[in-house]
């Protein structure tokens, strides 16, 4: 097989597993974060029709037309604004479209007039401008769409006990892969069309690809499915910012009182072996609003629910790996047994608060 025949293959795969991929995010079997989703295969499949003029020499010996081709090239520059859209569904369910989202569609009509010009003259002026304006389409969004995951991420913190997999540390990867091989693809599509460096680009695709489909199919909720849950979830998230100056909610008295039910709430129940335990749950059980358990824990306690529930875990996980009848139990069977939900989350969480692992925590334990 030569360098041209691997390279057509490699593209086979590339259009088939994102077609197949996004068939599989919109039709959502596994019915978690479904606009996101949505929105994410739809993003998937605009990304394969970047590979539709080597599908369409390989299928039918012939190029894309060119009406046809400007606008695949219109679509493909809206590619960036779905995939945001998708990220802003995944941190926000609940977003709801408005008359100030007509913002987004500017860079689109600029760059639509520009491919008119483009089919009456190619100049070389026109060709740099569409490839400028698609540049700062992807860099832009990507850019917007890794600070709207990185704010989720501290925003999960507020309200998730086990937050590894729901904080889309898996997204922000991909942003990256995603923005440096589109960098890579423009600079090599104005200045070089050699085969070597196309099976490159194109195996780095498929990998990419591949790690996409891995982690996107293992997603599981982000968000409480109960509505109202859900919206006051996100209304804490909102409001963190709030939070975060300690603006008052509840009176010092109010305060005092919360931070006594939740330290008898947490010693007696032990509600943090739950590993599915989040801020709704740990609020009903005190019998106020989220917010002011939210609340009452950063300024009560001087920290996020995270770390209020997990400071219990791990103490409870030092017990055990102490405890010579708990010796029959591997490492994630104690991580079970506290609360935690993956030996992932377990490590990095008790060597946090610790500054050792388990394993090393129990080798070095005087007790045993």
């Amino acid at each position: 097989m030569n360098i041209s025949e691997l390279n057509s293959l490699i593209i086979i795969l590339i259009f088939g597993s994102l077609i197949l991929l996004s068939f599989l995010k919109i039709t959502n079997p596994l019915n978690v974060n479904k606009k996101a989703n949505f929105y994410f295969g739809i993003f998937l499949f605009l990304w394969a029709t970047f590979w539709i003029d080597e599908i369409s020499l390989f299928l039918s010996n012939h190029k894309v037309s060119e009406p046809l081709n400007s606008f695949i090239h219109f679509i493909q520059f809206t590619t960036p604004l779905v995939f945001y859209f998708s990220i802003v569904f995944f941190t926000n369910p609940n977003y709801k479209f408005s008359k100030s989202d007509f913002k987004y569609l500017i860079l689109p009509i600029v760059f639509f007039f520009v491919l008119l010009l483009r089919s009456k003259e190619n100049s070389t002026s026109l060709k740099l401008l569409s490839i400028t304006l698609m540049l700062t389409q992807s860099v832009f969004y990507a850019l917007a769409s890794y600070l709207k995951i990185r704010k989720h991420k501290k925003n999960t913190l507020l309200f998730s006990s086990n937050a590894n997999e729901i904080d889309l540390n898996w997204l922000e990867y991909i942003i990256l892969l995603i923005l440096s091989m589109s960098l890579i693809i423009t600079v090599y599509n104005v200045f070089f069309y050699y085969s070597t460096l196309n099976v490159f680009i194109n195996s780095a695709s498929l990998i990419i690809i591949f790690v996409i489909a891995y982690y996107s199919l293992k997603q599981k909720e982000i968000f409480p499915l109960d509505e109202k849950q859900r919206s006051e979830i996100i209304l804490i998230n909102e409001q963190e910012e709030l939070i975060e100056i300690k603006r008052k909610v509840i009176s010092d008295a109010e305060l005092i009182v919360i931070k006594t039910e939740l330290n008898r709430i947490m010693l007696e129940q032990k509600p943090y072996l739950d590993s599915e335990l989040n801020l709704i749950k740990l609020s009903e059980l005190v019998n106020r609003t989220p917010h002011q358990v939210s609340y009452a824990i950063n300024s009560g306690f001087n920290e996020n629910f995270f770390q209020f529930i997990n400071k219990y875990r791990v103490q409870k996980a030092k017990e055990l790996l102490v405890k010579e009848e708990m010796n029959n139990l591997s490492i994630l069977g104690i991580a079970y047994e506290s609360g935690f939900n993956s030996k992932t989350s377990f490590n990095n969480t008790f060597k946090k608060i610790t500054n050792q692992t388990p394993s090393e925590y129990k080798k070095n334990s005087p007790s045993l």
